[in-house]
């Protein structure tokens, strides 16, 4: 796979490429292509990333792992009828979403998989070359949208590629959770990875020494979409106007997939550790800021949020905001998954490695990046966009 000069054909290969977030961009950049649709909430498309070396939506070959059956354009139809996808656009796209649901393989899963990681690590990894090579694709951008995982604890093997490696050769054990076996074959095969959920990934300091020490960039975690998005944007708001927030709440409510899943207080305690220390950071103190995800069957794939913010001004005057959030969280989240899929393989053919810091804009815990107020982080990535191509060191990466 070629690494330097424009990203040319791009490969996206997508974890949890069945689930509605993947089947969401598949079927946008389906109909992007055709010109279907207008490309609404891609942050790519904006004027002033006319100049970026980008792969234009035709260079973008898609692929991907899952553990489920549901089939592209079927999962397409259901999310249709769920108010997500329009209707009129199934027929004109289902043949793109047919090509796509073909080149999916049977992703890792960890209940029923015998043996030593290391093989399911190379099985995966010999998918995504075989890809590449297939449609002689210039590389592979490897994102991570699957169900959210529960936390993990830190071993020792987790700290030392080496070591981790010869962990992963013992049938006996299974040291990385399914996102982080995902992570290191995308390094095996010599793939960036990107990590929209706020699973482990690529988070242990062992794939990281081993992504510096193949040159690949990577990103993450937790693509900010719907109350976090919020949450930034208005924080820096109070700060610069020298209120004090007293008290910051929150309600998630979510049906569908995600909603089943985090349902499982070990699941949601990685969505509610990513969410919870956006607030802390922006205004600069402890605020009180209890947060809940409940599980609302009802809904289906719309997800509300609700907001309360209790406030002081001038003279210990008492005021309140409330904010309430209504959406599918799919619907925001896929165009981000396409330009994020677009800004790493322009890294790649850079010659960036390390973690992107500068694509903190598009996610709730950055890697890379602590800065949170989201109008900082468009102006870093708007500057990082514009060293792109230049014989100059981006912040937070190396070349």
């Amino acid at each position: 796979m070629n690494t330097t000069g424009r990203p040319g054909r791009t490969g996206l290969w997508l974890i949890g490429a069945r689930g509605s977030v993947a089947t969401t961009a598949v079927s946008g950049l389906v109909a992007l292509r055709h010109g279907l649709v207008e490309a609404t909430g891609c942050v790519t498309e904006l004027p002033e990333f006319s100049a970026c070396p980008l792969p234009t939506w035709d260079e973008i070959v898609v692929g991907g792992h899952d553990i489920v059956n549901t089939c592209l354009p079927k999962k397409a139809e259901l999310l249709a009828d769920a108010g997500l996808l329009p209707h009129r656009l199934l027929p004109s796209i289902e043949p793109g979403l047919a090509a796509v649901d073909a080149e999916i393989r049977a992703g890792h899963d960890p209940v029923s998989h015998r043996g030593a990681q290391a093989d399911a690590a190379r099985r995966l990894a010999d998918d995504l070359t075989e890809f590449a090579e297939r449609h002689a694709l210039d590389r592979v951008v490897v994102v991570n949208v699957s169900s959210t995982e529960a936390p993990v604890t830190l071993l020792p093997e987790h700290q030392d590629a080496a070591a981790l490696t010869a962990a992963l050769t013992d049938p006996q054990r299974a040291p990385l959770p399914p996102s982080s076996l995902s992570a290191y074959a995308a390094l095996l095969a010599g793939c960036p990875y990107v990590d929209f959920t706020p699973s482990t990934g690529m988070r242990l300091p062992a794939l990281r020494e081993l992504a510096a020490e193949r040159g690949l960039p990577y990103a993450g975690s937790d693509g900010k979409t719907g109350e976090t998005l919020l949450r930034t944007a208005l924080a820096p708001m109070f700060t610069t106007r020298a209120l004090r927030v007293r008290s910051w709440a929150g309600t998630n409510l979510l049906g569908g997939g995600d909603g089943a899943t985090l349902a499982d207080p070990r699941s949601a305690a990685s969505k509610l550790e990513s969410k919870s220390g956006v607030l802390s950071s922006l205004l600069g103190e402890d605020v009180t800021a209890p947060l809940h995800i409940d599980n609302v069957p009802d809904l289906g794939d719309v997800k509300t949020a609700w907001d309360h913010v209790s406030f002081e001004g001038f003279l210990g005057a008492r005021m309140t905001m409330q904010v309430t959030w209504t959406g599918y969280d799919s619907a925001l989240a896929a165009p981000l998954v396409l330009d994020l899929a677009r800004l790493t393989a322009a890294a790649h053919a850079d010659g960036r490695s390390g973690p992107l810091g500068a694509l903190a804009f598009f996610f709730k815990d950055p890697d890379g990046n602590r800065e949170h107020g989201l109008g900082e982080q468009y102006r870093q990535l708007l500057s990082w966009v514009d060293e792109l191509g230049e014989p100059t060191r981006g912040e937070g990466e190396t070349r």
